[in-house]
């Protein structure tokens, strides 16, 4: 019988694709991640503020994170964040393997390459230590916070999620990544307004955070107010 002949008698089958935002949310934390590693590889300096270009979008990881739990519970975000850790263990793989490949003739940004994306082992290490503690840790103290604040208080939880979260994050990434390159003030600097800036701007994006959540509530079938 041919290829076609079975389609015939059997029907071309597919499966289904659930309505659910999750997979959506989940692919945008993941990208977000990514992108943040990358840029997190250039340290910055705005006058006395000195932060690395993760700052961009990384918060924006904690609050897709958050939208996860609070719609979704701890441990489908869980799944989550462990498909953020191994896609950023894997994309350090990829872009470390590219890096001792040999280069093509005529091509001369083997140092470019080296210098933003190339696999500097303590980099990594501290991104993905950092990343999986806090996002954790962050994660589980919303659904805590939660089961005594139920459906009410959304900013308590929100907010105080963010504050265990970033800290955690904030000091592994830091002191694993630059502790000792980074010395005395500027360190603490470096420490600090990290951990402000990422806290504040979830504060700041609260009217961006709550329609959202409430939107991804009405349109999820399953959610039970």
């Amino acid at each position: 019988m041919s290829i076609n002949e079975t389609k015939e008698a059997v029907g071309v089958r597919y499966a289904k694709s659930t309505q659910s935002l999750y997979p959506f949310f989940a692919a945008a934390f993941c990208g977000l991640l990514l992108i943040s590693n990358i840029g997190a590889t250039k340290l910055i300096h705005f006058g006395p503020i000195i932060t690395d270009g993760g700052a961009f979008l990384f918060p924006l990881v904690y609050i897709v994170g958050d939208v996860l739990t609070e719609v979704y519970g701890f441990k489908a975000a869980r799944k989550v964040i462990f498909m953020g850790f191994a896609m950023a263990v894997l994309a350090a793989i990829t872009f470390y393997l590219v890096q001792i490949s040999p280069a093509a003739d005529g091509w001369e940004n083997q140092s470019a390459f080296e210098s933003i994306l190339g696999f500097v082992p303590r980099i990594v290490l501290a991104s993905v230590c950092g990343f999986l503690i806090g996002q954790l840790l962050n994660s589980w103290s919303l659904a805590l916070i939660k089961g005594y604040t139920k459906e009410r208080k959304l900013w308590v939880r929100l907010i105080g999620s963010t504050v265990i979260g970033e800290l955690a994050d904030t000091i592994v990434f830091c002191t694993i990544a630059f502790y000792g390159i980074i010395t005395g003030k500027d360190f603490l600097n470096y420490v600090v307004v990290g951990y402000v800036y990422k806290t504040l701007l979830e504060v700041i994006l609260l009217p961006v955070t709550y329609p959202t959540i409430a939107y991804v509530k009405r349109k999820e079938p399953t959610y039970i107010s």
